[in-house]
Formats: C-alpha cells, structure tokens, sequence
C-alpha cells in the first residue's frame, strides 16, 4: 500500500446547472443548485484514499462550519488530518461551479484558508511527509510551501507529483527541480510550455520542453482523448475509457490521486498506472459533484 502525502485546497462547491455556459455579458438562470465538497487537494485525496492508499492531508480550513464540515469528510474516508490546521484569518475555501447540459464547467474559485498555510505548517509536517511514498501538490496553495514541502521530500526519496492547476505561465523553476512527475492537462501544459497541443509530436515536444526544466516524467492529460505519457523508459498516448459524461467536475484530480495510490516509486508500473487512473476518471464523470463522484478501488477493479 502506497503512502501518500497531498498538500493542497480544501474547499466547499456549490453547483449551478445551466443549459449553457454563459457568454461574455450574458445573464442566464438557473432552478438547480447543489453542494458538496471539493478543492483540488481534497479531491486528490480522498481519490487517492478510495483506490486504496494510506492518505495524509496537509492543510487548512476556516474557524467555521464549513472547515469542520470538510474536516469531518476527509476523515470519513480514513484520511489522516492531524496537519488540517485552522485558519483564524481567513474562511474556509469556496467554489462556484457552473455546469452545463454536456458535462462541460466553469469554476471560479475563492481561496480563503488555503493561501494561508505557511512555512511552519510544512515544518510541523515533516515526519508525515519524510514517511511517504509520494508528496502530490497542486497550485491552489502557495507555492513557497509547495517548494519547502517538495525539499523535505527530495531529502527522503520521496517521489513528488505536481499537478500545475490552476495554469501558471511561470512557474518557479527550483519547484520543476524538485518534480518527479508533472501531470497537466493540454491546456496547462501549453500555458507553461507555449507548445499547443494539436498531435503526438506537439505532446512530445511540449513533454521534453518540461524535461529540460528538470522534471523526471510528464502525463499530459487530454480528457476524453485520453492521456500522452513521456516516462524515464517510454513514452507513448493512452486512450480514454468511452462513457457518456455528466460532470467532469474533478476528473483530472481523481485520474492524479488514483494513480498515486498504484504507482511503484521507480515508475516501472507507470503504464498499469495510468490504465487504472484513466478508469477511476471515467467512473467520475458519470456522477455528479466533486467529492460524492470519485469511485472506490472496488468500483475501479470492476470497470
């Protein structure tokens, strides 16, 4: 069983069905609205927790309802959260999630707490992440402390995953130093490359641009395309499950926490990995929300 670390975003969602997304200056109405937990870290989390890994949290929630409530969510699922600490500056983290009648979102996010963890948040969590077998970050926490986390870890030989969401056209080139494995989406992957994703050769490219910045091996995730891999032995694209979306609200962060649950630390399974990730992605998908949509191992293994 894989030991893994996520520092990451806490946040509450709160869902608007529409039949469109709506265009610059459009005003559009809905009579649908739910709510359910999410934030990128979580969502890696509790994917990484469901397909079978011992999962440690590493960071922060408001003093209200809202930070208990999500506290109480990562537990249900066997998350260790003893380095989930409380902000008393800042509120829980929130999002506003649009989504339209083929599946398709668009998020606005309110950061609160999460940009609130600090270095000494990190220090305290040194022993859980030095223990690990993989650290995964995302950008909607600070980056510095992505930088100190992913430095504890490289003294440790701990493997680190970042995934860079959202889009950053700089990104901190001691942070890439320290990357094992990055996993963008083509979006993501073109902002920090520049290289648009159209073919395999622009994939490759785009892959070996964020080579040469130091990282180990690249997933560029490609939704329903499926996902290009450029490993330390082989490269090569993986194609997606088929299924009929609902939601793609949280299907690249199930794709990552899934497939940090399964991969060896020498990346020798990576294909097997990624087969077993692009399954949980699909089973996603075809649920609504974030956190109530990500599969256990069980409903993986039968896909």
């Amino acid at each position: 069983m894989n030991k893994v670390t996520v520092l990451g975003s806490i946040n509450v969602d709160t869902i608007f069905r529409v039949e469109h997304l709506p265009l610059q200056g459009e005003t559009i109405s809905t009579r649908i609205k739910s709510s359910a937990g999410g934030g990128k870290g979580a969502n890696q989390a509790i994917a990484a927790a469901r397909s079978g890994a011992h999962t440690v949290f590493i960071g922060k929630v408001g003093n209200d309802e809202n930070g208990k409530a999500m506290i109480d969510v990562l537990q249900k699922d066997g998350i260790d959260t003893s380095h989930v600490t409380i902000s008393n500056q800042l509120s829980t983290g929130e999002a506003c999630i649009l989504l339209d009648n083929n599946g398709q979102n668009s998020i606005i996010v309110y950061a609160g707490s999460n940009h609130d963890i600090t270095d000494d948040d990190i220090d305290r969590a040194q022993f859980e992440i030095a223990s690990s077998d993989f650290l995964v970050t995302q950008f909607e926490t600070p980056e510095r402390v992505a930088v100190k986390a992913f430095q504890y870890a490289k003294k440790n030989n701990v493997i680190t995953i970042l995934n860079p969401a959202p889009a950053k056209i700089h990104i901190n080139p001691a942070l890439l130093k320290l990357t094992d494995l990055i996993i963008p989406n083509e979006t993501e992957s073109e902002m920090i490359t520049g290289i648009k994703i159209t073919d395999e050769g622009s994939m490759k490219r785009s892959a070996e641009k964020l080579i040469n910045q130091g990282v180990k091996a690249v997933i560029i995730t490609l939704g329903a395309s499926g996902s290009y891999f450029y490993g330390p032995i082989e490269q090569g694209l993986i194609k997606a499950v088929t299924v009929h979306a609902i939601d793609t609200t949280a299907a690249g962060d199930t794709f990552i926490g899934a497939l940090s649950s399964q991969l060896n630390k020498d990346f020798s399974n990576l294909i097997d990995s990624i087969v077993f990730a692009s399954k949980a992605s699909s089973l996603t998908v075809q649920k609504l929300g974030a956190i109530p949509s990500i599969p256990t191992l069980a409903a993986i293994q039968r896909t």
